[in-house]
């Protein structure tokens, strides 16, 4: 095992501890939430359902996202497009 830092360490390739943990949590709410937005997307108007757009990514990279990334989502969303957020076990670590 590898400690990287404090509450996260490595072990045979998988990424583990509390921080790996809320990586992992973070990262099956955001695809909650791309479902619920694909679900109300007929009933959202275009600033709405940008904003729901907006607020998922922002919870699972907890940075400022760049507008075109934002509005690429919500286009395919509106369009109809599934996009699959696998939702690991594990964390993999390269």
């Amino acid at each position: 095992m590898t400690v990287i830092e404090p509450g996260l360490s490595v072990r045979n390739g998988f990424a583990e501890g509390p921080l790996a943990d809320a990586v992992l949590s973070r990262t099956g709410r955001t695809a909650q939430l791309f479902d619920e937005l694909y679900e109300q997307a007929p009933m959202l108007t275009g600033a709405r359902l940008r904003d729901g757009v907006h607020r998922a990514l922002r919870r699972l990279t907890q940075r400022q996202l760049p507008a075109f990334q934002v509005d690429s989502y919500t286009a395919l969303i509106r369009r109809g497009v599934c996009i699959d957020w696998h939702v690991p076990d594990r964390l993999p670590c390269a």
